[in-house]
């Protein structure tokens, strides 16, 4: 395998559901205390301002864990955007020590790492283990409700997941009871594809195909259209598709740019303007530090993360899907929508699943109902802020202005419905 490929190759799983009741609103995740006594600032305080609140802070450096390999990949564009942002906000006085690649702790141990204090910040994968998390993991299953549209698509499911989060306790509690503190508790990291080593997107190209799936909802969705559901990791999934042991997977846009893998399937088909549900799978969340660090620290971090890592992670989810459009042209691949009833059936499948979760308790009707309309409202919302969709997927990469689009104001209106109440204070 190609350098380029092994390096672009990520960690990811399924497992199953577990129950939670999702609800309400909540208050701060940050102490107020930490060392010193400096006294805080209020949101969108003026430089000055908060230069004289730090003027007698000590540096501090922190150990930030993101998600992209490198520095220099389209994924790594939110947590550059964040850390620029504290660096400048904080004076300086704020600086990090970045462990690319997940070099410090695999997903698996990030929690552990954040609570004995090898990372300070990272960026970690819930979606992967919904006993732990499982309103996380419903709302995972809740995901497809807002448009698929490359950029404004993913912009509105990121303002509408981020919004439920900070406004339902218990989500919030899934974090704080671990002694972690989240900083972007539901992050979404863009709607799947279905990449296939060889075309076809009828119901009898779907029987009998083998297909990676990439969560736990994937599992009836394979099984409805009479394909197979194979749970593997990514490094794996590369060869097998290759080998042709696997014939297809479920993928997002930011995860294929990223990994390479759709030069191995590059038969891309989507549902057009549906979305395939499971984009809930992350969370960029801060460690046992946090609340040591000095009042006005924590706020900077707290603002970065909710304005200029929002902005950041949208803007590396369209960056990264437009890598992966280009990988499928330069593989010779094509861009399809899946068949009618092909679609029709995954889509009736992921109401199922809704039906069920609401059955068992997990959920509420009012659940459903609520990000039917936050979708709309964010979309309208993003529709005002005047972002569009400059033509169609397939040539994302070819219309698609990473460096002149700024996702920050519609950051700042999502922090004011819903992390703003849980800032430092």
């Amino acid at each position: 395998m190609e350098l380029r490929k092994a390096t672009r190759l990520v960690m990811a799983g399924a497992l199953p559901i577990t129950l939670a009741l999702l609800a309400g609103c909540g208050g701060s995740v940050g102490t107020g205390g930490g060392s010193g006594s400096a006294e805080g600032f209020d949101f969108g305080a003026s430089q000055e301002d908060v230069d004289s609140v730090i003027a007698d802070l000590e540096p501090v450096t922190l150990t930030i864990q993101p998600y992209a390999a490198s520095p220099d990949a389209a994924a790594a564009v939110a947590e550059r955007s964040f850390m620029e942002a504290v660096e400048e906000r904080s004076g300086g006085k704020i600086s990090f020590d970045v462990a690319w690649g997940q070099s410090i702790a695999g997903y698996p141990e990030v929690d552990d790492a954040l609570a004995d204090g090898r990372l300070d910040i990272a960026y970690s994968v819930p979606v992967y283990f919904p006993a732990e998390y499982p309103v996380l993991d419903a709302y995972n299953k809740l995901s497809h409700y807002a448009s698929a549209a490359p950029l404004t698509g993913e912009a509105t499911i990121q303002a509408q997941m981020s919004e439920a989060a900070w406004n339902n306790p218990a989500a919030i509690a899934e974090y704080t009871d671990k002694g972690l503190v989240p900083l972007n508790p539901f992050v979404t990291s863009g709607n799947y594809w279905a990449a296939c080593n060889s075309e076809g997107t009828s119901a009898d190209d779907w029987k009998g195909r083998q297909v990676r799936i990439g969560g736990s909802a994937q599992t009836p969705i394979s099984e409805g259209i009479g394909a197979s559901p194979v749970s593997m990791e990514y490094g794996e999934a590369f060869e097998a598709l290759q080998r042709g042991t696997v014939d297809c997977s479920f993928i997002q846009g930011m995860v294929a740019g990223s990994t390479g893998l759709l030069e191995a399937a590059p038969h891309v088909s989507t549902f057009g303007e549906e979305r395939m549900t499971g984009a809930v799978t992350a969370g960029h969340v801060a460690g046992a530090s946090f609340e040591q660090l000095p009042l006005p620290y924590q706020q900077i971090i707290f603002d970065a993360a909710g304005v200029d890592w929002f902005h950041g992670q949208i803007s590396a989810i369209v960056s990264s899907s437009a890598d992966a459009v280009a990988d499928v042209r330069d593989a010779g691949g094509t861009f399809s929508e899946m068949d009618q009833d092909v679609e029709e059936n995954i889509l009736a499948t992921q109401e199922e699943i809704v039906d069920g979760l609401i059955e068992d308790g997990v959920i509420e009707e009012s659940n459903r109902e609520e990000l039917k309309e936050t979708a709309q409202t964010w979309a309208d919302a993003v529709e005002e802020l005047g972002y569009t969709d400059d033509g169609e997927l397939a040539e994302l990469d070819q219309w698609y202005d990473a460096e002149g689009t700024d996702f920050r104001p519609l950051g700042e209106q999502v922090f004011e419905k819903g992390a703003l109440e849980h800032r430092p204070s």
